[in-house]
């Protein structure tokens, strides 16, 4: 430090000046800008606004005033800052589906949930304070709060106010300061406040207690809670973690109608994410979107899916995934403590010093009131003292020229109530002025007992803030908007796996593919090229895999809903699978994975293998049939629980129980039909009990009932029966229901 003329002039290192500059920099930021006091919940900015429109006496009953008047006052008398700022800040308490409990009542344009910040420019809206503000501002002026100077020191501000229930709770805030950041998600003031009441009745009541009065937060747009309990009680424990919300939806004549959506989500925004999927054809499902949202229904989205098939849980499911139908939010409980250092808090350690404070907030208020109503019954009985003598006090003020020194002496008053006399006017001097004294004393007398007994034992004072508390939770409270529901994950899923329908899949015998809509194709009257015709069909649903299985004994899967339409000849295996020369495709196959599928040879060689040991994603697919020289695989067909599979060779029929064959992954199998040299088997069709059984002959078809075919069962290994004479020469064989 070194002196220059009249001036002295401290040196100091760059870095030292730099670091407690921005110190100062980053505790103001903190303490006087961006976290809330757990004492209000209140930032300075917004604690001077209500504090404001206090002063301007815009209370709840009062009429509409601008709102640029509002922040005029804001910014001229407590917060030189921006009025852009200022403003946003007020419509924020203002706005219903920004604040649980609006502190501000506005009229005009103050924004939307579409787009909160598309609120009128202050000189066009109109604004004054909510009932719900009265809780913050009620007790102001009883001697509850300290008052500080504003910021040129030519009015007082209050360092805080006296609210009656934890509004840091209550309606939340969120915030980022430097180093630091709070969220706060808005709670219930019915729940909050029972579990106030269980502290204050239990100073050691654990967690769990005050969790089955607060059941989770409570945005003001109800959506669903879907958070686990568990995570929520880490959550309220430590005082960090996150919480997750869905939108509601209904169904409603076949469409899907959201009601309600996420805090802070924008029901435009959703539309939009949504149309982005079907552009880019990722919602086939959707087949149009519309926003009927009105003054009678704030929230109500519709989407309309394609058809009736569609399995409308999975598609919400994916869009909770990829929309903002389903958000994510932090809780940090992080506010400026009664000592004025920041902290997180858990939910008990909140409250419970929370409730220090409004103890100590109605201790000042009834020692207050205690004061001025000793001050009152001080007066009242220096007046009631001369009212017994007012002739001789009428002598005094005519005659003494220093009437209050001789009115002390002659009735031994202070100089209070000395005054006081002396203010008499002479209309106070009837008898009915006397009685009116004397009942306010009496009146006075028994409120100033009451305040004593309650300021006199801790316990007193408890139950008495515990029913102020119960009165205000019964005025201010409402019903839970935010349900909480255990949901499971959601889940974004294939396109495919979106639509959901029953396919019917077409096998050529030229190995071509095509899949349908609906059970009720007909694969067989269907057009084919010249040359081509009918092989197999499988029914299932577009979400699972069609199975192909070639001559070779190898197999094959492709998603049904990847295969062209059946509007038109469909398209060549070959194109999308690598099968082996010369083998051509023999069947098709569809089902849950555990379903179970005959594969048998022509040699007479087979076993059952699970549909998922079957499914090869690669083009090549996998060898699952080891077959003989010079054998075939047969046209596959799928096991009927507890059933029959009949084998039939050209002139013989052979049925044996499906559990006579082995499960097995892959191989050869074992012996089902014991063939004679030159011998082959033709056909193997699933039979269940009460099924006939079509005999498919060179020139004409029977059917056998099952007491007819029935006749033809026998043990694996075996030969069977020889068919009817008229029946030889066999082609096929089919189920018949």
């Amino acid at each position: 430090m070194s002196e220059r003329g009249d001036f002295v002039v401290e040196r100091m290192p760059l870095m030292g000046f730099t670091e407690k500059a921005y110190l100062d920099y980053s505790m103001y930021v903190i303490l006087d800008r961006a976290l809330p006091h757990i004492a209000d919940g209140l930032k300075p900015v917004q604690r001077r606004i209500v504090y404001a429109m206090s002063e301007l006496a815009l209370s709840a009953g009062a009429k509409f005033k601008k709102s640029a008047r509002t922040v005029g006052d804001v910014l001229g008398k407590f917060h030189p800052h921006g009025d852009t700022a200022c403003y946003e800040a007020m419509v924020l308490m203002a706005q219903p589906f920004s604040y649980r409990y609006p502190l501000i009542e506005g009229q005009g344009n103050w924004g939307s949930p579409d787009d909160p910040k598309s609120f009128a420019a202050m000189r066009y809206t109109e604004a004054r304070l909510s009932r719900f503000a009265d809780l913050l501002l009620a007790e102001l002026g009883q001697g509850t709060v300290d008052w500080l100077p504003n910021f040129d020191g030519t009015l007082d501000e209050p360092k805080l106010l006296p609210a009656r229930l934890p509004h840091v709770l209550l309606n939340g805030a969120t915030g980022i300061a430097v180093g630091m950041a709070t969220d706060i998600p808005p709670h219930n003031a019915a729940e909050v406040a029972a579990a106030c009441i269980v502290l204050l009745d239990d100073p050691k009541a654990p967690l769990e207690a005050l969790l089955e009065h607060v059941q989770g937060p409570d945005y003001p747009t109800g959506a669903e809670i879907i958070t686990a309990r568990e995570d929520m009680v880490a959550c309220y424990r430590s005082g960090t973690g996150s919480i997750r919300a869905r939108a509601r939806w209904e169904r409603e004549d076949g469409l899907i109608v959201i009601t309600a959506l996420p805090y802070q989500a924008s029901g435009s925004r959703i539309l939009e994410q949504i149309a982005e999927q079907m552009r880019n054809k990722k919602l086939p499902m959707v087949d149009d979107l519309r926003d009927e949202s009105d003054h009678e229904n704030p929230t109500r989205l519709v989407i309309v899916p394609r058809s009736a098939r569609i399995d409308v849980e999975a598609l919400m499911s994916h869009l909770f995934a990829t929309t903002d139908l389903e958000r994510s939010y932090r809780i940090n409980l992080n506010v400026i403590g009664r000592d004025g250092k920041p902290r997180v808090y858990g939910l008990r350690e909140l409250l419970s010093e929370w409730l220090e404070f409004r103890i100590g907030t109605v201790r000042r208020r009834l020692q207050f009131r205690l004061e001025k109503i000793n001050d009152r019954l001080h007066i009242l009985e220096g007046l009631l003292a001369v009212f017994a003598s007012l002739d001789e006090i009428i002598h005094i003020i005519r005659t003494e020229d220093e009437p209050r020194d001789a009115l002390m002496a002659r009735f031994h008053l202070s100089e209070r109530q000395a005054d006081a006399v002396l203010e008499i006017r002479l209309r106070q001097l009837a008898k009915l002025e006397e009685v009116k004294l004397r009942d306010e004393h009496a009146r006075l007398t028994e409120e100033r007992a009451g305040i004593e007994r309650v300021l006199g034992t801790s316990a007193k004072l408890r139950r008495f803030v515990r029913a102020e508390l119960a009165r205000d939770a019964k005025t201010f409270a409402d019903a839970r908007r935010s349900p909480l529901c255990a949901r499971p994950v959601a889940r974004a899923i294939d396109v495919a796996e979106l639509a959901v329908e029953p396919v019917t899949v077409v096998l050529s015998t030229n190995g071509w593919v095509r899949q349908g809509r609906g059970h009720e194709i007909d694969g067989a009257s269907l057009p084919y090229r010249t040359g081509d015709g009918f092989l197999q069909a499988a029914r299932g649903r577009s979400t699972q895999n069609a199975l192909f299985l070639d001559a070779q004994g190898r197999s094959y899967a492709i998603p049904a809903g990847r295969l062209p339409s059946a509007r038109g000849f469909g398209e060549p295996l070959s194109k999308t699978l690598e099968p082996g020369p010369g083998a051509g495709f023999v069947g098709v196959l569809m089902g849950e994975e555990t379903d179970h599928a005959a594969l048998v040879s022509s040699k007479g060689y087979g076993f059952q293998a699970a549909l998922a040991d079957l499914a090869a994603r690669n083009k090549a697919g996998k060898v699952i049939v080891k077959l003989d020289a010079q054998a075939s695989l047969l046209a596959p067909v799928l096991v009927v629980p507890g059933g029959w599979l009949a084998l039939a060779s050209s002139e013989r029929l052979l049925v044996i129980a499906a559990e006579e064959l082995p499960v097995m992954a892959r191989g050869r199998g074992v012996k089902l039909f014991d063939l004679h040299e030159g011998e082959v088997l033709l056909a193997i069709a699933p039979l269940a009990p009460d099924h006939g059984l079509a005999l498919i002959g060179a020139r004409r078809t029977q059917v056998l009932a099952p007491k007819d075919w029935r006749r033809y069962q026998g043990k694996r290994g075996g030969r069977g029966r020889v068919l009817p004479e008229g029946l030889r020469a066999i082609v096929n064989i089919a189920a018949k229901s």
